[in-house]
């Protein structure tokens, strides 16, 4: 694999030095970086892990002013279940990622900095304008995804205090690697975590680039920090979709909270994993049954299409009515009373609307985001 960094006129231009709260100078010089639960120690003219994060004249930059990915489109996508449903999240990404997945769904923007192949069209944008295209776009949220969205977590809350300020939830996809300090630095500003569960084996982790200790901990400590969390486990053959794996993964999600949704996601063969196969249904709803069986009150199969019947629905898990009825990321119907069953008026967890839209016409297609000005990256 190659590996390139981005120019010096880059880091110059679309750079800013990181937030006091991520990072800490040590005694020898160096600066430790803590938007990830890498923890860098980083010496002057040289860069963290993720490549992004980077010390210059003693100052531990990170990066600012751009995106390498942005559009609107159904926030199940992200996917949240439990969040607004029937409503539009405008989503961001930039360039880098603390993994090294090698069936990455978003290799070109997360492995951009690895790969020499690889030309990134990026758009240079302010936190004004990323906030005036979601109001514009009609979006409910404003959320961190496509590359690892930790390691550019300042850039994400520059942005998320305005959006906040306009009445707009903001949240993170993210592969949950997190420090506590990251944790603890975000939740004033956001409000949804999306956590990849990728496996319940350390060994895998270390393949990945990281550490499953520090997952599982980001997951108890969001929860415990007030986020609310949704988990998603992309179900790879061969790589993490043995029965006992995943039973245990269930049974850690339960031990944290059984109202946690758990998403088990199909895979489809890219980056590095071009001759992998996909997963098939039977590996999904096999996952589905182990976390229901496991006393998970809500778990969702994905990437699905029209296959995964009535699995997709949101039920309540007190009385039994359907709440949601879905189709792939389209809201059917919305039978919710704001936070309660219209039934048995128990309160359903997540974060609901009083009167929220009772069906979306989104099929999951982005829409393109008039924000910004596109540039090339000099890598």
């Amino acid at each position: 694999m190659s590996e390139h960094y981005p120019s010096d006129r880059f880091f110059e231009k679309f750079t800013a030095p990181a937030a006091p709260e991520l990072c800490r100078r040590l005694e020898d010089g160096r600066i430790e970086c803590l938007a990830c639960g890498h923890r860098c120690k980083i010496a002057e003219g040289h860069s963290g892990i993720c490549r992004v994060r980077r010390v210059v004249s003693g100052t531990l930059l990170r990066p600012s002013g751009y995106v390498a990915g942005l559009a609107c489109d159904p926030i199940e996508k992200k996917p949240f279940y439990h969040a607004y449903p029937g409503r539009d999240a405008l989503t961001f990404g930039m360039l880098g990622c603390n993994f090294h997945c090698p069936f990455c769904q978003n290799w070109e923007t997360s492995q951009a900095l690895r790969e020499a192949e690889v030309s990134a069209g990026l758009i240079a944008i302010s936190p004004e304008e990323m906030v005036q295209a979601a109001l514009d776009s009609g979006a409910r949220a404003i959320i961190s995804s496509y590359n690892e969205p930790l390691i550019t977590a300042d850039w994400a809350v520059e942005i998320f205090r305005l959006a906040r300020l306009r009445g707009l939830a903001c949240g993170f996809v993210s592969n949950g690697h997190a420090s506590p300090e990251a944790l603890s630095y975000l939740r004033p500003h956001a409000d949804l975590f999306k956590v990849d569960l990728k496996s319940f084996r350390e060994e895998t982790y270390r393949q990945l680039g990281g550490k499953l200790a520090n997952v599982l901990d980001s997951i108890r400590r969001a929860k415990e920090l007030g986020f609310w969390v949704e988990a998603v486990t992309l179900i790879v053959p061969g790589l993490n979709d043995d029965p006992g794996e995943l039973r245990a993964m269930a049974q850690f999600l339960k031990g944290v909270d059984r109202d946690l949704p758990w998403h088990v996601t199909a895979f489809h063969p890219d980056y590095r994993m071009t001759d992998s196969e996909r997963t098939p249904l039977r590996k999904l709803f096999e996952a589905y049954e182990i976390g229901k069986e496991e006393g998970l009150r809500f778990v969702y199969p994905g990437n699905l299409g029209l296959a995964a019947d009535d699995r997709e629905n949101t039920y309540c898990p007190e009385c039994g009515e359907l709440l949601l009825r879905r189709r792939g990321f389209q809201i059917l119907e919305n039978r919710m009373a704001g936070s309660a069953c219209p039934r048995c008026r128990g309160q359903i967890p997540g974060r609901w609307e009083e009167e929220p839209p009772r069906s979306s016409s989104g099929w999951g297609w982005p829409r393109r985001v008039n924000a910004g000005r596109r540039i090339i990256a000099e890598l």
